[in-house]
């Protein structure tokens, strides 16, 4: 949608569309890095994602995590966990030229450089495959392992050792540093990818979609043997953990990796300026049809080690690098049915279901329409003839109708009640999303809710899949998640066992059961964000137990604010990105009598660990709030702000009783009146690089 659209948006809208965008988004997720099977086309994901960032770039207060600033998905079963020494991070996007351009006006204002300096960038193909890491320690092979959720990934050592005996890896090389984590990308050719599918036809088993699908199937095996047997690439181009020295660019480092024996595209250029970006990033797309893999983009990144450094990071992606994407590609189908699903906060959502068509190589069948407002402003009937496209997957989106085939008869109507338990359908004044008024009385919602709950960023229970959850819920055995920590208790005494349903044998209750009590103890951002409060995603949850340490004094916290306009209040709205909207959501789940003897009632079933405090060596400012107001000098705010984060502050948007530094340079106008008033602790910029250490 337009800026002007954007811009028309009502905080209630805004808060609608976000909430509904941010769900929808966090599924994604999952299915397309945990599961090899995504749900929708790189086009749809992306047009979401900017959706919200738009949304979010207005309304502040709505910034959040999902996946705006959230990295790929967990650790599936079955595999070993590595913990990465630097993040795997993701990338935002670029789509236009400007968006390039601005991408480099960010860095210049960051970096607060002069308007004739020059920026180097390095520009690489955007492989379209599946994210490595490989460990070398003293120069030889130790350990491999995938992006996971960019903290925490899959070790695939065994399988990566197949590629190193067929001459794709070094398992050793000379002149390395002691310790280097060489990242890149596992994929497979497209020649590779047609030979695969013809032999699992011809076999009788399953294949792939495409080549992406392949690759991350192929290297996530259990049994090494499978990986060894398929025809699998790797293309170098970035490092993680290093102890030693690679250069002062990233181009020193790429020659670094060809010296040693790295593939390495040979398509990567060295580009001065968003111009020269730009012409590459159309030479590149003008030749990707004859390229023997997949590409959906081109990368751009900083060649300046330093630079990259003071640059940093945001939650999800580095500053000093972006992704260029390639346009979709579109092809027309008829809509055939329009269904109505109704989420976990009661939202009805409209699914488009088409009849099956190719789309650059790939079968889709599946659109969300979003709602309401969307059906009716793109003209949407069943049975019209539309335009859908795709990026890279498997869902795509619906552009529009076409104008001049024949259309379908009468305009959809959005029912007035739900579908699931025929309760009213309301809409609350300014916003865009409708929802069943049926509340924990509506079996979809209760549903959806304990899929939430028991989803991987959540409690990640295995075996409470949407089968499982839609019996135990019809069944009676489970109303809210506190049941699920009793169900075991339930089964054993009562006269009806879960044993006794066909599906249900021996093995698979008692495997259940071990699932569920392995969730026992939970740290608290993943409680918090287990709940199912509207607005709090993942990063928020993070915030909030960071903010407040322990569940005991959230809770206590969170009740104390219920009034508003007290301490308590304006401590939770000094958290970064939690602003009154937010807030008022947050407050509201604790205003409900039911919601807070739901929440206590879980709370005696399980422990709750204490959030986890950011490590930062010997830093002086670890786990201190910290205020900055006024014009710096030495450094730009957004740097400022990065690099006490880095050390482990909490940097908070305002002053309160609970604020250690309040860090004033020249034009600090209320917030540093209200430090003095406070007794607070006021530094200067110069002292406060004092303090850090520079």
């Amino acid at each position: 949608m337009s800026q002007i659209e954007i811009a028309s948006l009502t905080p209630f809208e805004a808060r609608a569309e976000a909430s509904a965008l941010r769900e929808k988004l966090t599924r994604w997720d999952l299915a397309y890095h945990q599961a090899d099977a995504p749900e929708v086309d790189d086009s749809t994901y992306d047009s979401a994602r900017r959706r919200l960032l738009a949304i979010e770039e207005r309304f502040p207060e709505l910034a959040r995590n999902s996946p705006t600033a959230k990295i790929g998905a967990p650790v599936a079963d079955g595999f070993g966990k590595v913990r990465h020494g630097v993040p795997m991070l993701s990338l935002d996007n670029a789509f236009t030229e400007d968006d390039v351009r601005e991408f480099e006006n960010r860095i210049r204002r960051f970096l607060a450089l002069p308007p004739d300096q020059i920026i180097a960038f390095v520009a690489e193909p955007k492989i379209d495959g599946l994210s490595i890491s490989l460990r070398y320690e003293h120069g030889r092979f130790v350990r491999a392992a995938t992006r996971g959720d960019g903290a925490e990934g899959e070790d695939v050592t065994a399988n990566v050792r197949t590629l190193i005996a067929k001459g794709k890896i070094p398992e050793s090389f000379e002149a390395a540093p002691d310790v280097i984590e060489i990242r890149g990308e596992i994929y497979m050719t497209k020649a590779d990818f047609l030979a695969l599918n013809q032999a699992q036809e011809t076999a009788g088993d399953k294949v792939f979609a495409n080549p992406r699908n392949a690759a991350a199937g192929s290297l996530r095996q259990l049994d090494s043997a499978i990986t060894a047997s398929r025809p699998l690439s790797l293309f170098a181009y970035a490092m993680g953990e290093l102890a030693g020295d690679v250069g002062a660019s990233h181009s020193q480092f790429l020659d670094r990796l060809r010296a040693w024996g790295f593939p390495v595209n040979d398509r990567i250029r060295q580009c001065l300026g968003a111009d020269e970006l730009l012409e590459h990033y159309a030479a590149i797309g003008a030749g990707r049809a004859n390229l023997d893999y997949d590409i959906d983009g081109v990368v751009y990144k900083v060649d300046r080690f330093d630079w990259q450094q003071r640059l940093g990071f945001v939650s999800r992606s580095p500053r000093w690098a972006i992704a260029h994407k390639f346009p979709a590609e579109q092809a027309t189908t008829v809509l055939e049915k329009i269904e109505i699903q109704v989420g976990r906060t009661g939202a009805l959502t409209p699914v488009a279901h088409l009849r099956p068509v190719n789309v650059g190589g790939v079968v889709v069948s599946r659109a969300t329409l979003h709602n309401a407002d969307e059906i009716e402003r793109k003209g949407v009937r069943v049975g019209d003839t539309v335009i859908v496209q795709r990026a890279g997957d498997v869902i795509p989106q619906v552009v529009g109708v076409v104008a001049d085939q024949p259309r379908g008869e009468t305009d959809f109507v959005f029912p007035a009640t739900c579908p699931v338990c025929g309760s009213h359908v309301i809409q609350a004044e300014g916003e865009v999303a409708r929802r069943c008024s049926g509340g924990l009385s509506c079996g979809a919602q209760v549903k959806e809710r304990l899929r939430h709950f028991v989803s991987r960023n959540a409690f990640d229970i295995e075996g409470l899949g949407d089968e499982n959850i839609e019996f135990l819920v019809d069944g009676g055995w489970i109303k809210a998640p506190a049941d699920i920590f009793r169900l075991e208790a339930k089964n054993s005494q009562g006269l009806q066992r879960l044993q006794n349903f066909k599906g249900w044998g021996e093995k698979k209750v008692a495997k259940l059961f071990a699932a569920i009590a392995a969730r026992n103890t939970i740290a608290l951002e993943r409680f918090i964000f287990a709940l199912g409060i509207r607005q709090v995603g993942e990063a928020t949850a993070k915030r909030l137990a960071r903010h407040y340490g322990t569940f005991q004094s959230w809770r206590d916290s969170m009740l104390a604010a219920v009034p508003r306009e007290n301490d308590a209040y304006h401590d939770l709205i000094s958290i970064e990105d939690i602003g009154p909207s937010v807030a008022g959501d947050i407050l509201a789940f604790f205003a409900e009598d039911h919601n807070l003897k739901a929440l206590d009632d879980l709370a005696e079933q399980i422990t709750i660990e204490d959030a986890q405090v950011i490590e930062a060596g010997d830093s002086p400012v670890s786990g201190k709030s910290v205020v900055f107001t006024g014009e710096l000098v030495a450094m730009t705010r957004a740097e400022a702000k990065a690099r006490a984060e880095s050390l482990g502050a909490k940097v908070v948007g305002s002053v309160s009783k609970k604020t250690d530094y309040v860090v004033a340079g020249p034009g600090a106008g209320s917030k540093l009146t209200q430090a003095e008033s406070l007794g607070l602790t006021v530094l200067t910029e110069q002292q406060w690089l004092e303090l850090i250490g520079g």
